[in-house]
């Protein structure tokens, strides 16, 4: 174990000098990253902002999806108001000034800013809007990043076929230069998507938002086609907007931690395709030398698709030219981890119907005795994070890393002690990662207060302020997790002496 990791980062951006460490405090039980370390919140734009019709906003697929079908939403319900956050940001970035984060973490709704998502006409409160809000954040030391794409699609550029359509990375194009023009001298930190394994997989290929159900072909055309955007809004910033702007732009993946279910190796061989299907899908194509997708996703969908009778695999190809634009095209990597699997073969069939999971071929589950979250799919296993990170760190050469997104549900109320203790263990985890020599610029918790969670609706609460739904003012109080995120990000150690109260 090292007594001090001094791994410096010489970037500059979002107003600080990023460098990264972590030591021992002369107090021997406390952990505590380095000064300079940062601490964030996050949230995003359909979840939080309702104000979904007013101004000139457009309309998004997440609009149209919840209004069509709201049986399809656990609790039939929308964001159609939300948090309120389009009425309510000043006292959101109070919170935010109360937690003492360095850093906030939102999305700009494309509809909001482009109505019919195309860059001919401009929303002028939609520009108004967010300049209020970066403005707001600046006036209090709170620096801006940028998510561009949080899910929300306009809708009239979904009924083009949205990310299936090709075309869609040169409209994300034109709505980037829109971004970049009007908030770039104000904003350092992009990021071009987030988890677009959730939005291709859950939304082309699933339930989700736009509600393709047509996993195996959809969510394979929606990622070929974001990775073609990310890697061209990438290199149109480096080539127009660089030099002037200093700024850094990144892609945020998600990532949960596959852990073999024994240590045979065929269990092992199991984990590793899991690992490559579900996280190599976006990152193998950005960080690894080769480019491209890896070479395990390749070999069974082609073959699968063979088997189907298909003339060509349903992973697209991409051209040279796309490889060598796509390749390194990261400032940072934008990290996600939430939890942690357990991976098997599963039993081998042939369908004549393709799907996502055929394709990897392996089971997936959880140990019982994991603890739970108010989430069925989120277990609470905290070694999780640092296995993800390590592998990362020998599997794409350590890229910077930044936790982008962090976090627990829990039940309605204020006394959230599994969260409190959540936040410890993955920090403590987080702690031991960065001592083995990964390279973390920071942590960003998910999320600030809580929000529309998706199919979930609201039943599922990440905030560490609680939003009384209830009330007319949409009221935010904090929890106990607040509390004890602020003496985080106040001293940079985790505390070994937090007082439950």
């Amino acid at each position: 174990m090292l007594d001090e990791a001094t791994y410096l980062v010489s970037k500059e951006g979002w107003g600080h000098c990023f460098c990264f460490c972590v030591l021992l405090c002369p107090k021997a039980a406390k952990l505590c990253f380095r000064e300079d370390f940062l601490f964030g919140v996050a949230t995003a734009a359909y979840q939080i902002e309702g104000a979904w019709n007013i101004s000139g906003k457009g309309e998004s697929i997440w609009d149209t999806y919840t209004h069509g079908h709201p049986e399809r939403v656990f609790d039939h319900k929308n964001g159609d108001v939300a948090a309120d956050s389009y009425h309510l940001f000043k006292e959101d970035v109070r919170l935010m000034k109360e937690l003492n984060v360095s850093y906030y973490r939102f999305s700009i709704s494309w509809p909001r800013l482009l109505p019919t998502g195309l860059s001919n006409e401009i929303n002028k409160d939609g520009v108004r809007y967010y300049m209020d809000l970066i403005d707001e954040l600046k006036r209090n030391r709170i620096e801006p990043l940028v998510t561009m794409y949080h899910w929300d699609l306009p809708q009239n550029l979904q009924y083009l076929g949205g990310w299936t359509n090709p075309i869609m990375a040169d409209y994300f194009v034109d709505y980037a230069r829109v971004l970049f023009k009007t908030f770039g001298s104000k904003v350092q930190g992009w990021i071009t998507f987030n988890e677009p394994l959730s939005f291709c997989h859950d939304g082309y290929g699933g339930n989700d938002a736009p509600g393709g159900r047509s996993s195996g072909f959809e969510d394979y055309m929606c990622g070929h086609n974001v990775l073609r955007a990310h890697g061209m809004v990438y290199h149109l910033y480096q080539k127009e907007f660089k030099q002037e702007q200093r700024g850094y732009i990144f892609i945020t993946l998600d990532f949960s931690w596959f852990e073999p279910l024994t240590t045979s190796d065929a269990d092992k061989a199991a984990a590793e395709t899991a690992r490559q299907f579900n996280f190599g899908w976006f990152a193998n194509p950005i960080l690894s030398e080769q480019g491209d997708y890896p070479p395990i996703m390749r070999k069974r969908i082609d073959a699968m698709s063979k088997k189907q009778g298909y003339i060509r695999s349903r992973l697209p190809t991409f051209t040279e030219e796309e490889i060598q634009m796509i390749r390194g095209s990261y400032d940072y990597l934008g990290f996600n981890h939430y939890t942690t699997y357990l991976v098997s073969w599963a039993e081998e069939k042939f369908g004549s119907s393709p799907s996502f999971e055929e394709d990897v071929g392996v089971k997936i589950t959880q140990k019982e005795e994991w603890p739970k979250s108010n989430s069925s799919w989120l277990r609470i296993v905290p070694w999780g994070l640092r296995k993800s990170l390590n592998w990362i760190r020998h599997a794409y050469n350590n890229p910077i890393t930044l936790i982008t997104e962090n976090g627990v549900s829990s039940e309605p109320g204020l006394h959230d002690l599994k969260r409190v203790n959540y936040i410890e263990g993955y920090l403590k985890s987080l702690y031991s990662a960065i001592q083995d020599g990964c390279y973390v610029l920071g942590y960003t918790y998910w999320s600030l207060l809580d929000n529309f969670e998706w199919m979930r609706g609201y039943s599922e609460r990440f905030g560490l302020y609680e939003v009384d739904y209830n009330s007319k003012s949409l009221t935010r109080t904090p929890r106990l997790s607040a509390s004890y995120f602020n003496q985080i990000t106040s001293t940079k150690c985790i505390p070994d002496d937090f007082i439950d109260y």
